[in-house]
């Protein structure tokens, strides 16, 4: 029998072989483009700093369905799309919430490129991936760093 706790933390009781299994909340970002070069940014609700929408897969879920309801959340996305991984982010521990946490990052290629402030979006623009490559903030920068990989840079 194993025992599992609320930071992803599963022990097995004493004195099983077996070794501690470690969780890690998958997350998803997605990189969209539209012709001039432009990045989709979003400002979800009462944040200051801008990132690519996205956020954590639901259990159950498969990437194209928890892609698409990110995006519908964060920017209101509509009609289909296709979507192919760039990168995967070393896991990293969030203090805040005292889980670690694995990132996978898609570009995302909409069928319809309109988009406005979904439920959990205050703002959301397209914007030159330029503009974050020297932020003071380690979000934006990642924005720059995802848009050259996808760019094959």
């Amino acid at each position: 029998m194993s025992t599992q706790n609320s930071l992803g933390v599963i022990s097995h009781e004493h004195p099983s072989t077996r070794r501690t299994d470690y969780l890690y909340r998958i997350s998803l970002k997605c990189l969209v483009r539209n012709g001039k070069g432009e990045v989709l940014v979003v400002k979800e609700a009462g944040r200051t700093w801008w990132d690519l929408p996205g956020g954590g897969m639901d259990h159950g879920e498969d990437i194209k369905t928890a892609i698409a309801r990110e995006m519908k959340e964060e920017a209101n996305l509509e009609g289909n799309f296709d979507y192919r991984i760039i990168d995967v982010d070393e896991p990293a521990h969030l203090s805040a919430h005292n889980f670690w946490q694995l990132r996978l990052i898609y570009e995302v290629m909409p069928s319809i490129m309109t988009f406005t402030a979904g439920e959990d979006g205050d703002e959301v623009a397209f914007k030159n991936p330029d503009d974050f490559r020297d932020s003071e903030s380690e979000v934006e920068r990642r924005i720059y760093k995802y848009y050259t990989i996808a760019q094959g840079k």
